[in-house]
């Protein structure tokens, strides 16, 4: 036969099919797991940030920079206060100390229509720590978000 036709059988066209669907579901919980380890990683920064930030301003009150009354721990009121800035009373001209440049949001929030600061939970000094509250400092910060992490500690314990 000089024209018999050159191609692929039906038969072969399911088997890559098959083959393909294979390897796409296999594919997909992959993408899902880097996607979650993406989201977990930019919230152990934004963590860390603010917690230094936090820290860094605790410093500056205890070596006598920012004005604190006697009964203050020290910490800062609010999270704005760490991007809003302090005075600082060892500078003669009255400069501003500034601890954070902004507010990272919290990666596993889906709340768009909360601001960044009011994405993270807040603990007061004065709370215990293992029942947090919010007072009249800001003492650490936490993700509000439900569920574990791939790590399997609950996204609030980080």
């Amino acid at each position: 036969m000089n024209g018999a036709a050159r191609g692929f059988t039906l038969i072969e066209l399911l088997v890559v099919l098959a083959i393909m669907a294979t390897l796409a579901m296999v594919a997909l919980p992959l993408t899902q797991v880097a996607a979650q380890r993406s989201r977990e990683d930019e919230l152990k920064r934004a963590l860390w940030q603010i917690r230094d930030a936090i820290d860094a301003y605790k410093a500056a009150a205890d070596a006598g920079k920012i004005d604190k009354s006697a009964d203050d721990s020290g910490y800062p009121p609010k999270l704005e206060t760490l991007v809003e800035g302090v005075v600082d009373r060892s500078s003669p001209t009255g400069s501003r100390l500034y601890f954070l440049r902004r507010i990272p949001r919290d990666p596993l929030c889906d709340c768009p229509s909360r601001g960044d600061a009011q994405t993270w939970g807040k603990r007061s000094y004065a709370s215990p720590p293992d029942a947090p509250a919010e007072g009249e400092d800001v003492y650490d910060v936490y993700s509000l978000a439900d569920g574990a992490g791939l790590n399997g500690i609950d996204y609030r314990k980080w």
